[in-house]
């Protein structure tokens, strides 16, 4: 069969491959054992290795680390490096954004290409489990921020400071003034608004809509109870997800605790990429290589305050699309999905813009939208899930020569996009990137009312209520539109205006604001 004899005929030498791929979970519970990011990313690292077949060169091109949260390293990239044994021309990192693993396999299979490198390590992990775990961070062995890390052989650190990490990719700020002001800031309180607006424009209740999102984050979990990387192996029926408990308590309108991404994890994941040429020369067998085919890189407008729409994500469809066509692909050719999972609106959101959404369906037959288990399940390690979900979809297609696989990676508030497709035959025509940027900035933008000039009626166009830890409404949280079609937003502290807007559908209620963000 063709997808088997590949391998008999011409490759072009530097065509990017990846050859390995690793994952590590760490479930210590003693601060005594538990390992510290990085430490977590070298065994991951060995993992990827031995999956290739092939001992770690000593030197490589590069190694880059997708920005961690949960310890802070001079140079993580160089801290690994050291760890691993392993020395590099260059070490690297990452802005925040969980489209941060994806963009690096697109930046690098490029750069493969084009013959500015040659063998490239990327890695990502977090520790915050142990963090959460461990306040007193003196009782965890963990490398000061200050030295490098261990040498190989070595318990001790080199006592050397470690080089300032390249910046190989540009960041984009994604807060405006006026969110900042308002405290509009974190991905639980603008995720759940993105949910309300979407299940008004489906025009469902409040009931009929929960059910409809405990039923797809149900099918989640049974993806991660069947993944061995994954962080919880319970399977949860729909009424356990929606059902508000003590354990699964409401957070923001109208996400419990178990919709929302589990960060509390300690994981790490690792894929080594090389040019064809170097794994033959390395011995790697044909049947481990797997080919990025096409990348896509975009982003929607730059804040939400300007999305047109919180029920519809334009830039997920335009980079979607093109990553599709750059690969001369549909998605009815594509066999395995992965779509960033890290609260129930952004799959929504991606299913609609990708054309899969009678995958949202609670019908067994319908294409599955993971395949890890999502952020939720397989666990969310802040900017790295995307990794994990990228060595799932290595594994899974070399189990099924011949089959493509499609992943969107999103940082922000499914607003940074990175898309990838993948597969274990070679592309039809060398790796293909594009951006489709310029057509996304040219897109309507909503203007925000400021100050004095917000004054006046709204109707609510997306809202949540944001829960203490007792379960007790204490924030409202919505944004409005004039009948001149400019957004406001609104926040109220007052419990008891939270506690009214706790229950019932309120897209559509019509509103009075004093000022931007205040209401009368």
């Amino acid at each position: 069969m063709i997808f088997v004899r590949w391998w008999s005929m011409p490759l072009d030498p530097r065509t990017p491959v990846l050859i390995g791929q690793g994952q590590a979970l760490d479930r210590s519970t003693s601060p005594g054992d538990t390992r510290h990011p990085v430490a977590l990313m070298a065994e991951a690292l060995a993992a990827a290795a031995s999956d290739a077949g092939i001992a770690i060169p000593r030197e490589v091109d590069s190694i880059r680390v997708v920005r961690l949260l949960s310890w802070k390293y001079a140079n993580a990239a160089h801290a690994l490096g050291a760890l691993s044994g392993v020395t590099a021309r260059e070490y690297a990192t990452t802005p925040h954004g969980g489209n941060m693993p994806q963009t690096l396999v697109n930046l690098t299979a490029g750069q493969i290409l084009r013959g500015e490198c040659d063998f490239v390590v990327l890695a990502g992990g977090e520790c915050s489990r142990s963090r959460s775990m461990f306040k007193d961070t003196s009782a965890l062995p963990w490398p000061s921020p200050d030295t490098t890390t261990s040498t190989p052989g070595s318990s001790g650190t080199t006592g050397e400071r470690e080089p300032a990490p390249a910046h190989i990719v540009d960041d984009l700020a994604l807060l405006s003034d006026e969110e900042i002001r308002l405290g509009i800031v974190l991905p639980i309180q603008v995720y759940p608004m993105f949910e309300s607006a979407l299940r008004a424009a489906a025009n469902r209740s409040v009931e009929q809509h929960d059910q409809r999102i405990a039923a797809l984050w149900s099918r989640f979990s049974a993806v991660a109870a069947r993944n061995p990387f994954a962080w919880s192996a319970e399977t949860l029926t729909p009424r356990q997800v929606v059902e508000v408990s003590p354990n699964n308590r409401m957070i923001g309108t109208p996400y419990r605790k178990v919709m929302n991404s589990n960060n509390q994890v300690n994981m790490a994941a690792s894929l080594i990429m090389c040019s064809a040429e170097r794994a033959d020369a390395l011995g790697v067998p044909r049947d481990r290589w797997v080919f990025p085919v096409s990348g896509t890189d975009c982003h929607e407008h730059q804040f939400i305050s300007n999305r047109w729409s919180f029920a519809d994500t334009p830039a997920v469809r335009r980079g979607g699309e093109l990553a599709l066509s750059l690969a001369g692909l549909t998605m009815s050719d594509i066999a395995l999905v992965d779509l960033y999972s890290c609260f129930p609106s952004a799959v929504q959101l991606g299913a609609a813009s990708l054309g899969l959404e009678s995958s949202l369906n609670d019908d067994e037959t319908a294409r599955p939208l993971t395949l890890t288990g999502g952020l939720s399940f397989a666990g969310g390690p802040w900017n790295n899930y995307v990794m994990h979900a990228i060595a799932t979809a290595m594994s899974r297609l070399r189990e099924s020569a011949g089959d493509h696989a499609f992943i969107w990676a999103n940082g922000g508030y499914a607003t940074k996009h990175a898309f990838g497709i993948y597969a274990t035959t070679p592309p039809k025509r060398a790796f293909q990137h594009e951006s489709p940027q310029a057509e996304i900035d040219a897109l309507p933008k909503r203007e925000l009312a400021l100050g004095d000039d917000a004054a006046g009626s709204a109707s609510i166009e997306a809202f949540t209520v944001m829960h203490d830890r007792d379960g007790t409404p204490e924030r409202f949280i919505a944004a409005g539109l004039r009948d001149d079609g400019r957004r406001v937003w609104m926040v109220s502290d007052d419990r008891s205006v939270a506690a009214s807007f706790a229950a019932g559908e309120h897209v559509g209620d019509t509103v009075t604001l004093r000022r931007s963000g205040e209401l009368a």
